[in-house]
């Protein structure tokens, strides 16, 4: 539309309906504040990533990579005709991500508090799903593991002082 053509349309809209001018007048607005910041945003971001990566890099990289893949096919669920039980089949996966990539995060991340705040998320999401399937009346017993999350290995069953005397009281003053 060319400005003339929009400026006659503006004004017999604010002849009819004084409402509508302000709202087209505040649509110019967004929109010649919005289309400048979103090309200088592109400009300021490097379309490639960097030529020389770490191995952790890669590594979180490929890793999120995968779970973020994981995340969008998972959500892709098949409507049921159940709004709410679909609702919750497509956020399900989508917290699952969240926690996944907040596993990955407290794999390889060195902030502290972006470590902090991945655990949050952790817990956070575990019980918004669980939440979410008590609400249509399915359990919520999974507390499995992100698949991303590596596997702990159990404490040895025998005690390493076992034979030992335990005598504390000998250094100790009462």
């Amino acid at each position: 539309m060319h400005r003339s053509n929009f400026r006659k349309l503006a004004t017999a809209l604010a002849v009819r309906r004084p409402g509508l001018a302000t709202a087209a007048f505040g649509a110019r607005l967004l929109v010649a504040f919005a289309v400048p910041s979103l090309l200088l945003a592109h400009e300021s971001h490097p379309a490639g990533r960097p030529a020389a990566l770490n191995a952790d890099e890669s590594a979180f990289l490929k890793e999120n990579d995968a779970a973020m893949t994981k995340m969008m096919n998972d959500m892709a669920a098949k409507p049921t005709g159940d709004i709410d039980r679909d609702f919750v089949a497509m956020m399900t996966p989508h917290h699952q991500g969240a926690i996944d990539m907040a596993v990955i995060e407290l794999r390889y991340g060195k902030n502290e508090q972006l470590r902090r705040i991945a655990q949050e998320i952790i817990v956070d999401q575990m019980q918004e799903i669980a939440a979410m399937k008590l609400a249509i009346g399915e359990p919520a017993t999974d507390t499995t593991p992100a698949k991303t999350q590596p596997q702990l290995t159990p404490p040895p069953a025998h005690d390493h002082h076992s034979g030992m005397p335990m005598n504390m009281s000998a250094g100790t003053k009462h």
